[in-house]
């Protein structure tokens, strides 16, 4: 993903496209891209560097840590932004800092109900959020006892 310098002008230019996800280099068989890396960045140059600010993304096939069953998973990293030091050359290959930022961007424990589109039947199913003034039931008696202790 290379950008030529000498093609931005002073306002800054706005590139988008793809390039192959095989820039990932990815090798976890758990984590397979099924769409080309996509991006939409503003690039500018300042005080010596380029810079860019904008939004890269893959789809996704990830393993479900729990059912251990396959489901499409499209990251996303909005806020992306780097800095790049110019060093003389014509271009500035920005492949580096968006894999780290993808990369950076991977669940660390993929779960196929990630979007409540589906309920995992896994082995752990993710229980719903239970409200935090409540205790769950059947801890009642042993807040009633914590409540019932003199400190002083």
């Amino acid at each position: 993903m290379k950008v030529y310098i000498n093609q931005i002008p002073v306002e800054g230019l706005h590139v988008e496209g793809t390039e192959p996800s095989k820039i990932l280099d990815l090798k976890d068989p758990d984590i397979q891209p099924v769409s080309d890396v996509q991006y939409s960045l503003e690039v500018g140059l300042s005080d010596g560097g380029l810079f860019a600010t904008g939004t890269v993304g893959v789809d996704l096939e990830l393993q479900c840590v729990s059912c251990l069953e396959r489901f499409r998973y499209p990251l996303r990293v909005t806020d992306f932004a780097c800095q790049v030091e110019l060093t003389g050359s014509e271009t500035v290959d920005l492949t580096e800092p968006v894999r780290e930022d993808i990369l950076l961007a991977l669940p660390p424990h993929p779960h196929c109900d990630w979007n409540g589109e589906r309920v995992c039947q896994g082995v752990f199913p993710r229980a719903k959020t239970e409200s935090a003034e409540q205790p769950p039931a059947g801890n009642q008696e042993a807040w009633g006892a914590l409540d019932q202790l003199k400190l002083k």
